[in-house]
């Protein structure tokens, strides 16, 4: 009869270091995103923005600005 019990299998701690190292390249590739989308951001904010877009119902040209909060002059 089957024991009931559950014990930990052999492969079971080389499994759990196995996951542990992928979350750690997870964690070091969500680092290295964050560094690059506020690098972006912060060079945005440094200079306006404008987009133009042409409405493809009306075809009026239609232009947004942004500007960012930071002062030029650095």
């Amino acid at each position: 009869m089957a024991n009931g019990d559950k014990s930990a299998q052999p492969g079971d701690k080389q499994n759990v270091e196995r996951l542990e190292r992928r979350l750690d390249m997870l964690d070091q590739r969500l680092d290295n995103i964050d560094s690059i989308v506020t690098a972006v951001a912060e060079r945005v904010m440094r200079q306006p923005i404008t987009l133009n877009i042409t409405c493809p119902h009306c075809h009026k040209d239609i232009e947004i600005t942004i500007i960012g909060s930071e002062k030029p002059g650095r």
